[in-house]
């Protein structure tokens, strides 16, 4: 069974593909590929009309939450997910929980045609999972909650025994309308240059002396990014053109 709740340190990086060159030589030497190496995702952004969640990625307050779908390309699964992140010093605390349905379900959830308790009720899941998904609808309900944007992206990722996962995510694109699961040709790219990549690194404890030692020698340092709040931005500017 896949996990459903994940806690850990994060950090981000906007780098570009010759980074990514640099770097893999000795990430293959210390870590190997995930069960997931290369896969597509699609991640759809639930919000209200005035994007109060998207809005506090961008102004990086102390805590902040989120509600996506996830789904991957060839899978007939999707994670509906509560991300939790807190802000610490120099690094931020990500918690995610998570309950998996069929695209066919997840459709009937977003049109209001069942709640996700009463869609996973009748299946093998646990209490926890069924206290997530009454959260989620508690949520979707009382916040007036949407699907507002579609976020995809190629990722190749790598793990190590120790709980270190590495992700690069390339082929950054969005879109308003049309959540299916799927590429559209309305898709619009994020990054105008076609060498600018997202990685990131998560972890249960502290970065390995020799990942960190890695990134200094070739001056990549961590900076705040969200893909969603970064999106969104890049939308209301279009809107205002």
């Amino acid at each position: 069974m896949e996990k459903q709740s994940f806690c850990r340190v994060e950090k981000k990086y906007v780098i570009k593909k010759s980074d990514q060159k640099k770097l893999l030589p000795i990430i293959k030497v210390e870590m190997q590929p995930d069960n997931y190496f290369k896969s597509e995702i699609f991640n759809i952004y639930f919000d209200d009309d005035d994007y109060n969640m998207i809005t506090q990625s961008i102004d990086w307050v102390d805590f902040k939450e989120k509600i996506r779908a996830r789904s991957y390309n060839g899978y007939d699964r999707v994670f509906i997910e509560i991300k939790t992140k807190i802000r610490g010093d120099d690094e931020n605390l990500g918690h995610k929980r998570r309950i998996m349905v069929t695209r066919k379900e997840f459709k009937e959830f977003i049109n209001q045609d069942a709640s996700l308790r009463n869609i996973i009720n009748h299946k093998n899941v646990t209490r926890s999972e069924l206290q997530v998904a009454e959260e989620i609808d508690y949520l979707v309900k009382y916040l007036n909650l949407k699907p507002r944007i579609l976020v995809s992206y190629k990722r190749t990722s790598y793990r190590n025994q120790e709980g270190l996962r590495i992700t690069f995510d390339e082929n950054l694109r969005y879109r308003t309308k049309d959540f299916r699961f799927n590429k559209q040709k309305d898709d619009k790219i994020f990054f105008e240059d076609t060498q600018s990549e997202i990685m990131e690194l998560k972890s249960q404890d502290s970065f390995p002396l020799w990942l960190v030692r890695e990134l200094s020698k070739l001056k990549i340092y961590p900076r705040q990014f969200s893909k969603i709040g970064s999106i969104y931005q890049k939308i209301r500017k279009e809107n205002d053109v």
